[in-house]
C-alpha cells in the first residue's frame, strides 16, 4: 500500500528536484539578495530591505525605460513576429513547389545564436558601409540614410527587425504543425457553400488553430520578457540607455556597477511582471478549453 502511494512520487521526484535545485532555490535566494546592499566580493551584506525597490521605482531613470522596452517589445513579438509567423505558415502550407526548402530557410536564422544575428545586423546597420544605407543611395534615397544604432528614436525598432528575422521561424514551425492537423474537409465544405478565402480563414483556419495559438503566444511572451542578446550585442542599451530592457540592465547592474541587491531587485521585478502577464493567460485559456 505504502509503495502504491510513494510510487507516483518516485516518477516525478526527478523533474522535481532539478526544478528545485535549478529554479526555485536560485529565485528564493535572488529574493533574499534583493533585500540587501553587496557587491558581490565583500564579506558581509547590509540589510537593506525594501529600499532597492523603492530606488528603482523612484529614483532609476532607466528601469522605467527598460519596463517600457520590455512592454514594447512584448506587443511587437505578440503582433509582428507571430503574425508574419502565421502568415509564412499558410503560405508554405500550401503545394507550391520547392517549399520544404522555403520553410528551412525562414527557419534557420532561428538556430543561429543571437551574438551571431546581432554581428550580421550590426554590419548591416553600419552607417558607412552598411547594406541598408548603401541600397538607401542606391535607389535615390540617401538622405534617408542613419547611423540606426546610434540614434536613440531609431535603435531599439532597428534591433527588433533583427529579432524578426531570427525569431519568426519558431512560430511558423508550430503554426505549420498545428495546420497541417486541419482536416480538409471544412475547406472543401466552405468552398462548396462560396466561402471566400478571408472567411476561411477567420471561420475556419483560426479557431482551429486555438491550441496551437495557446502554445505560441506563451512561448512568445516568455521570450519577448527575457530578451537580452541581441539588445546587448548591438547597443549595450545605448544611445544614452535608450534600448535598455529588464534583463539588460539588470546584468548593467549586477556586473558592471556591482549592485548586486538592485540586479536582484529588478529580476524580481521582471519575474512579477512575467507572472502578472503569464497566470491570467495561463488561466483563462485553461478555463476556456474546459468550456
Amino acid at each position: 500500500m505504502k509503495i502504491g502511494v510513494l510510487k507516483p512520487w518516485l516518477f516525478v521526484f526527478p523533474a522535481l528536484f532539478i526544478y528545485i535545485a535549478v529554479i526555485f532555490i536560485p529565485t528564493l535566494y535572488t529574493l533574499y539578495l534583493s533585500f540587501f546592499n553587496w557587491n558581490g566580493v565583500a564579506p558581509t551584506k547590509t540589510f537593506v530591505g525594501l529600499s532597492n525597490y523603492t530606488d528603482l521605482l523612484l529614483h532609476d531613470s532607466v528601469f522605467p525605460r527598460a519596463v517600457a522596452n520590455n512592454l514594447l517589445w512584448t506587443l511587437g513579438s505578440l503582433t509582428i513576429i507571430m503574425g508574419i509567423g502565421l502568415m509564412l505558415a499558410i503560405l508554405l502550407n500550401q503545394k507550391l513547389k520547392g517549399r520544404i526548402v522555403f520553410r528551412g530557410i525562414f527557419y534557420f536564422p532561428y538556430v543561429l545564436s543571437g551574438v551571431i544575428v546581432a554581428t550580421i545586423w550590426t554590419w548591416m546597420y553600419n552607417p558607412m558601409q552598411g547594406l541598408f544605407n548603401k541600397a538607401l543611395e542606391l535607389i535615390g534615397l540617401g538622405s534617408w540614410a542613419q547611423a540606426w544604432l546610434a540614434e536613440p528614436k531609431f535603435a531599439l525598432y532597428a534591433v527588433f527587425v533583427a529579432a524578426i528575422w531570427n525569431g519568426v521561424g519558431q512560430p511558423m514551425v508550430l503554426f505549420l504543425a498545428g495546420l497541417q492537423t486541419i482536416p480538409q474537409d471544412p475547406y472543401e465544405a466552405a468552398t462548396i457553400d462560396g466561402a471566400k478565402p478571408r472567411q476561411m480563414f477567420w471561420f475556419i483556419t483560426v479557431p482551429l488553430l486555438r491550441e496551437t495559438f495557446v502554445i505560441v503566444v506563451a512561448i512568445t511572451m516568455v521570450s519577448s520578457m527575457k530578451v537580452y542578446d541581441l539588445i546587448y550585442a548591438m547597443t549595450g542599451g545605448g544611445p544614452a540607455e535608450s534600448t535598455h530592457v529588464l534583463a539588460s540592465w539588470m546584468y548593467i547592474q549586477t556586473f558592471k556597477f556591482a549592485n548586486i541587491g538592485t540586479g536582484s531587485a529588478i529580476s524580481m521585478f521582471l519575474v512579477l511582471i512575467t507572472l502578472v502577464i503569464i497566470i491570467p493567460y495561463v488561466y483563462y485559456t485553461t478555463k476556456k478549453s474546459h468550456l
